[in-house]
């Protein structure tokens, strides 16, 4: 089990159960959409970001990404640690359709695959990691081709799933979790070599 010191936002019941099977930590649930409703989750998710900090994780499709960016407004000047799972298609086992875009959410991820997500999100660290002192840049993305330039966004998302992360991600998106998974030279290396 893994012992987190943030708290963990969620967007479901199930999902804090999903999650609750492999990390030892504060689980909040903020029920779908009602976080944009929900004042008392709200000021318990500004108190932890303030505090302890908050993972947020949900969901890869359109709904996740909106439920992820009302979070990031609530805990706005707190210490907010993105956790992205991959855009794998199925459906969850207690669920009789899959979903409307026919990704697997955060209870229907295999308990590997959420660990590798938290990994990547800098959340677990690893014995003699390297310490990040010449961060990676937008200009570094540039250079690589993954932004601003014709077929950019096309790269971009093929670096993505090759990295196992969804393909919504804004360029800022990924410049954050690039920079907790590389060192810049680790980083510019493997870019070269795909």
């Amino acid at each position: 089990m893994i012992k987190v010191k943030q708290a963990i936002i969620v967007e479901g019941k199930y999902d804090k159960i999903r999650l609750s099977n492999i990390v030892d930590a504060v689980i909040i649930p903020v029920h779908g959409f009602l976080i944009y409703k929900d004042r008392e989750t709200a000021e318990l998710i500004r108190t932890f970001a303030r505090t302890t900090g908050i993972i947020i994780l949900t969901d890869s499709d359109s709904a996740g990404f909106q439920i992820r960016s009302r979070i990031r407004e609530i805990a706005r000047g707190g210490e907010v640690i993105n956790v992205y799972i991959p855009d794998i298609a199925g459906k969850e086992r207690r669920k009789r359709e899959a979903s409307k875009e026919g990704l697997l959410g955060v209870e229907g991820i295999g308990d590997k695959l959420l660990i590798e997500a938290f990994r990547k999100a800098g959340v677990i660290a690893e014995d003699g990691a390297p310490q990040k002192t010449d961060p990676i840049t937008k200009a570094d993305l540039l250079e690589l081709g993954l932004i601003g330039g014709e077929g950019s966004a096309a790269r971009r998302e093929a670096l993505q799933k090759r990295l196992g992360l969804p393909r919504r991600l804004s360029a800022n998106m990924l410049l954050e979790i690039l920079n907790v998974m590389y060192t810049r030279e680790n980083f510019v290396t493997f870019c070269n070599n795909l």
